[in-house]
């Protein structure tokens, strides 16, 4: 393995790259079988964060066209999850939410996934976990959306 002194900020960049892509994939895995599948997660998941949406504006935000967002939100309002009100000025529209219950199985998926990293944290040395939690504030800060 290179030193940091000896590394290029591309080959910085990729091995950052890399682990995130990584973590994400095994935190992906994380879920209670029989559930949700990804794309019905993430979903959700973007009902929870950027609230009440579209289909149209739902399928943007997932970066999916349209008929497949049509196909995923059909599955999600059959399961209970979420709902569809009509838009109150665009009688073509609809509006999308979480149900109670989608906003419970959307806390739900989340406590699973930090249970897991959490136990994997748990077997790190205290150094570890130190350089680890002042790695967040990095990333939060390369992530801001201001570029």
């Amino acid at each position: 393995m290179l030193s940091i002194v000896d590394m290029t900020p591309e080959e910085v960049a990729t091995d950052i790259r890399d682990g995130i892509t990584r973590l994400n994939r095994r935190l992906r895995q994380v879920r209670p079988l029989g559930e949700l599948t990804q794309t019905q997660l993430s979903a959700l998941t973007s009902l929870e964060i950027h609230g009440s949406l579209t289909p149209t504006e739902l399928a943007e935000v997932e970066r999916v066209q349209p008929p497949t967002m049509t196909k995923i939100v059909a599955k999600l309002v059959d399961k209970g999850l979420v709902r569809r009100e009509p838009h109150p000025t665009d009688g073509r529209q609809s509006i999308l939410s979480a149900t109670d219950a989608g906003h419970a199985a959307f806390i739900e998926q989340r406590r699973a996934k930090d249970a897991w990293l959490a136990r994997h944290v748990a077997e790190l040395s205290t150094a570890d976990r130190e350089i680890l939690h002042a790695a967040v504030d990095l990333l939060r800060r390369i992530a801001r959306e201001d570029d």
